[in-house]
């Protein structure tokens, strides 16, 4: 799963003063509780050695995409200008392209701005630092979020407790539940509802779609809708839709190769349907048919056929 996709060391990272004793700051979005306080960000320069990933990035097998790591190198050593942000335990929080570049270039150090965070608080910056269009996709989003799921129902047992509610008892209301769910999708910033499909997905759905969604091939209401097939209708489906996929777009490929003046002139419908009605049963099991989505009603022929097909020829009146 692609991590990080993001990264822009040209510029001031998000969330990161250039002041030391700044806290990190999340524009735009409601100060979380962690940032309350004092949390001075201290510059330090930290051994690639020392520096390690999240739990939740190893866990959920996050990795950075080899496209942005190969844009990240052709800027130099200026990829390299942004610090990292880590916690004190230095756990890499932000900047996982840049280090990984710097492991692959056999650098020493790196420049990072530590921060005094919890793991579960760091999970909170990732979230809120790659919600954007360009981050981090709306199912690894949840797959973090899901990791907070043991701490907001902890919150709610505690204010359950303090309320004189169900004493001593570890369940939860329905309410409370709920409430639950809607702070995994306010972190994620996504829904309640794909909150739970991803949650009936996670160890019901065949390996093969979980990754395909991982990788934004199909969505999470798609793999969730699947999901109530066996696991071989499950990839029989994957395996049709990718099928179909590759299809249309060869075609569209093919299509925008060709400029209209380089074809054969296009025969109207009905020429077409004689011609082709007078095809061998032979020569029609060669021809493949196949439905494209694009708007209005149309025919699309390839250059082989049409050179291919019988000619057509008025009848005449005696």
């Amino acid at each position: 799963m692609n991590l990080l996709r993001s990264e822009n060391s040209a510029a001031k990272p998000l969330g990161v003063s250039s002041h030391a004793t700044d806290r990190p700051l999340l524009l735009g979005l409601a100060e979380p509780e962690w940032q309350r306080g004092d949390n001075p960000g201290q510059p330090v320069t930290c051994r690639l050695g020392e520096l390690r990933p999240h739990p939740s990035y190893v866990q959920h097998h996050l990795t950075v995409p080899a496209s942005k790591l190969s844009a990240l190198a052709e800027q130099g050593d200026l990829a390299f200008r942004e610090p990292l942000v880590i916690t004190r335990d230095r756990i890499v929080i932000d900047g996982y392209a840049r280090w990984e570049l710097a492991r692959l270039k056999g650098r020493l150090t790196l420049p990072c701005i530590e921060y005094e965070l919890t793991e579960s608080e760091a999970i909170h910056w990732l979230l809120q630092r790659h919600r954007r269009s360009d981050g981090l996709n709306a199912f690894t989003r949840i797959l973090l979020a899901l990791d907070l799921e043991a701490g907001f129902k902890e919150k709610a047992q505690s204010n359950q407790q303090a309320g004189g509610q169900n004493k001593g008892s570890s369940k939860l209301t329905e309410a409370e539940r709920v409430d639950v769910r809607k702070q995994i999708a306010d972190a994620a910033t996504v829904s309640v509802g794909n909150v739970t499909k991803v949650k009936q997905l996670i160890g019901t759905v065949h390996p093969e779609l979980l990754e395909a969604v991982r990788g934004d091939e199909i969505s999470i209401h798609r793999a969730w809708k699947w999901s109530t097939e066996s696991p071989n209708r499950q990839t029989e489906a994957l395996r049709a839709y990718r099928a179909k996929k590759g299809v249309s777009k060869a075609i569209r490929d093919l299509i925008s190769r060709h400029e209209p003046t380089s074809l054969p002139t296009a025969p109207d419908l009905g020429s077409l349907v004689m011609r082709l009605a007078k095809l061998k049963p032979d020569e029609c099991s060669s021809v493949n048919v196949s439905v494209i989505r694009v708007p209005g009603k149309a025919i699309f022929v390839t250059e082989e056929l049409i050179q291919s097909l019988p000619p057509h020829q008025e009848s005449m009146l005696t």
